[in-house]
């Protein structure tokens, strides 16, 4: 895989660039929650615009239908990466349109434009092969080199994460080098112990990277509302929890795994419950039950771990070597639900052990519960990328960067 150092070393002064970025931040109205991942491309972005490059930044957000939607729009990331960078960034209002032809066209040596949200074009996610590479196509006459550094995105087979490297010589930018570098610790070079912590709302989302981890993992402790599942494999009453009753099969299948091959399983012991669900928008105190892991109520819903399982887990992860996080422990947009999730990123900054925060929800929460982001080894800006790399399989984004 070519790097951005090896393309800066060729010369990119006057040539244009596209950078496929993972701009995929969550927005309130138009104002960005959490700017996480622009930050994560600055240092590619700032690199070829330095070099005299003119530099094309594109990304999807959200899930728009293949059409505009203001709701969808990438002007605030384009504004944010301006800030960020320190200089004025052209925004096209369309992608492959005569805004973007004109953006493109209007770049100077060092400058840098962002295309609107990519997936406003049917092209850039169809399953066609012809209608995705047309799409390529057209991306494709906007540019002369090719970075790829959108490593939330490399899961996909979109037309500018897969079909548009083939077009253009292309490289990897900074983002994917480490991202891709860091993975290959958690699998090729592991330190051990080795302990993984998953959350989230589904089982089904990680059974997976669970079936890959069984084989490489030291303890797997598991949280979050996919931990019902675990505790009803076990013949635990979950009351209103959250159930994948059509996964229990697979989870007792993997426990009886885990127990012959030495793998150590480590399930709540106690949990938060409630009869509702608490309003995360006015965040009104829900005055949460403590209840044991196997006492949970009829009519109560199970919405954090508790604090017995928090000292737990702590005492889990503090002799490991390698510590791996993806997924919350529980509800953490409610501050009374947000301890368990907490506690598992505080173990993680008390750790002496290489400590990566595996991408999505878990990354927006250590940023939301305060944490310094520097305290982890490595915060990852793809969570699904993460997990499918885990999980041994060929992502077509990475797949399309190896030459």
């Amino acid at each position: 895989m070519k790097t951005i150092d090896e393309l800066l070393h060729e010369g990119v002064e006057g040539k244009r660039v596209f950078v496929r970025a993972d701009l995929n931040v969550p927005l309130d109205g138009t104002t960005i929650t959490d700017d996480g991942r622009i930050r994560a491309v600055v240092p590619t972005v700032k690199a070829l615009a330095d070099a005299g490059a003119r530099v094309v930044v594109a990304s999807h957000l959200g899930r728009p239908k293949g059409a505009p939607d203001p709701a969808f729009s990438l002007a605030p990331a384009a504004a944010r990466l301006g800030e960020l960078l320190g200089t004025d960034v052209a925004f096209a209002t369309d992608t492959v349109g005569d805004s973007a032809t004109e953006t493109v066209a209007g770049l100077g040596n060092g400058q840098v434009a962002v295309l609107e949200n990519l997936r406003f074009n049917p092209g850039e996610t169809s399953k066609d092969d012809a209608e995705r590479g047309a799409f390529a196509d057209s991306l494709a006459a906007l540019a002369d080199l090719y970075v790829g550094d959108g490593f939330g995105a490399v899961h996909r087979k979109h037309a500018s994460v897969y079909d548009l490297p083939a077009r253009l010589p292309h490289a990897a930018g900074y983002l994917i080098a480490t991202e891709v570098g860091v993975l290959k610790k958690l699998t090729d070079d592991v330190k051990r112990p080795y302990a993984v912590a998953l959350g989230g709302a589904k089982v089904s989302d990680k059974l997976g990277v669970i079936d890959h981890l069984l084989e490489r993992a030291d303890r797997i402790l598991i949280g979050g509302g996919m931990a019902y599942t675990f505790l009803k494999a076990q013949g635990h009453e979950v009351g209103i929890s959250l159930l994948q009753e059509d996964q229990i099969p697979v989870v007792q299948e993997y426990l009886a795994r885990a127990k012959e091959r030495g793998v150590e399983f480590v399930l709540p012991v106690d949990v938060l419950v409630s009869p509702e669900f608490p309003d995360l928008k006015t965040k009104a105190p829900a005055n949460p039950t403590t209840v044991a892991a196997d006492a949970i109520p009829a009519d109560e819903e199970g919405l954090d771990i508790g604090p017995e399982t928090r000292k737990l887990y702590a005492s889990k992860l503090a002799d490991a070597a390698t510590v791996f996080w993806n997924g919350p422990m529980g509800v953490f947009e409610h501050p009374d639900y947000a301890e368990g999730t907490k506690a598992v990123a505080q173990a993680l900054v008390d750790s002496p052990a290489f400590t990566v925060v595996g991408g999505g929800d878990s990354a927006a929460a250590v940023r939301i519960l305060g944490f310094d982001e520097n305290a982890f080894g490595h915060i990852s800006t793809g969570g699904g990328a993460s997990l499918e790399y885990l999980e041994g399989k060929t992502l077509p984004g990475l797949a399309a960067l190896e030459d």
